[in-house]
């Protein structure tokens, strides 16, 4: 083949993938949701001419493209492997990969989130708490906690973390659970901690707290795998996990209702199980305001938790030493709301949050 006839060669392979391509964007069906990133994807802007002129349009446009570029997931695979394999890149958009364990880096300490968390719980207590209120504080580490030093990953420093905070809640008696926890206590390819891995740190909040819990639990596996929310981040075939629930008399026997929608809910989900986010089965994921109430309880003693997602799946372990259980979650709730809805007196109150929240917890209303 001479010279000539392979630039035209090349210049027709590149008129196909350049028009291949321009097609493919205009004709293919448009997702409106990722469920390997677990969100929303961005919808085609609307074209006015205050948004052409204003230049709204083209940088709206810019992300819509992106989102909805043909075979975005399969691209988004090669760059992470590309990043990884070839680059040797230690992450991927702050998302990394240890020992076939999936997690993201959190860094720096945001002291100024700290404080802010601790004051909006401060104005919790004052708003709608007495002397008869016994307060609690306890800090969830997230997994980078126990994988970043050994992987050469920036981390915070937790120890520091859990201290500033403590100190910062002088209202409220500090729980320290960190030391029961390890990275296997956490799925692979989650955010999350394991239920049928924190039995002890049920236990210990319980007897700081000063109630007993049942240990009549037995541990049932769901038959699907589990891709957790870092697994779709991260772009890469790993292999998945097993998601497991733990049962028991209190557990079975309890009554969940949801003020938020206003509806009886089960404290698993086995419908939400096999959905977008099968974490969602505990007590139905992140809703607002939650009551569970234990009719066969042996005391009359009340709790509030003030928590984010991993509350979700330690409340069920709790249920045995409280008559009745409430969950509150103030990223969706206003805490001005909550008199409304809500009877303080004579409740202890646990505000349980991680460290992925308190870093930053301008999510908190």
């Amino acid at each position: 083949m001479n010279e000539k006839s392979k630039n035209i060669a090349v210049c027709i392979v590149f008129a196909a993938v350049l028009f291949g391509g321009f097609f493919l964007c205009l004709y293919m069906p448009k997702s409106e949701y990722s469920n390997s990133e677990r969100r929303s994807l961005a919808a085609m802007p609307k074209l006015t001419a205050k948004s052409v002129h204003s230049g709204r349009f083209m940088s709206d446009f810019e992300v819509y493209a992106a989102d909805t570029f043909p075979f975005r997931d399969t691209f988004r695979t090669v760059k992470a492997l590309t990043a990884d394999g070839i680059f040797c890149r230690q992450d991927n958009n702050g998302i990394y990969v240890a020992d076939g364990v999936i997690s993201a880096m959190e860094y720096p300490l945001n002291e100024d989130s700290l404080n802010r968390a601790s004051e909006r719980f401060r104005y919790i207590c004052e708003k709608y708490l007495t002397d008869e209120n016994r307060v609690f504080l306890s800090v969830i580490p997230d997994k980078n906690c126990f994988l970043a030093q050994e992987s050469g990953h920036l981390s915070i420093d937790y120890e520091d973390f859990e201290k500033r905070m403590a100190d910062m809640a002088d209202y409220a008696e500090y729980i320290r659970i960190s030391d029961l926890l390890e990275r296997g206590d956490y799925y692979n390819t989650d955010t999350h901690w394991r239920q049928e891995k924190i039995m002890d740190v049920a236990e210990r909040l319980a007897q700081s707290m000063g109630t007993t819990l049942l240990d009549d639990y037995t541990i049932h596996t769901l038959e699907q795998d589990f891709y957790g929310v870092y697994y779709g981040q991260a772009a890469l075939p790993l292999a998945p996990d097993t998601l497991q629930y733990v049962a028991g008399e209190a557990i079975n026997g309890c009554s969940v209702y949801d003020w938020q929608n206003e509806r009886e809910i089960p404290v698993y989900d086995m419908e939400l199980a096999e959905g977008r986010d099968p974490y969602e089965m505990f007590l139905s994921g992140s809703l607002s305001l939650i009551t569970i109430e234990n009719p066969k309880a042996q005391t009359d003693k009340r709790l509030i938790i003030f928590r984010d997602s991993f509350a979700s799946s330690l409340t069920p372990l709790l249920i045995s030493g409280y008559s009745r259980i409430t969950l509150v979650d103030i990223r969706y709730i206003h805490p001005d709301s909550l008199g409304r809805f809500m009877d303080f007196e004579g409740c202890d109150v646990l505000f349980l949050y991680s460290t992925l929240v308190l870093n930053n917890s301008d999510t908190i209303k």
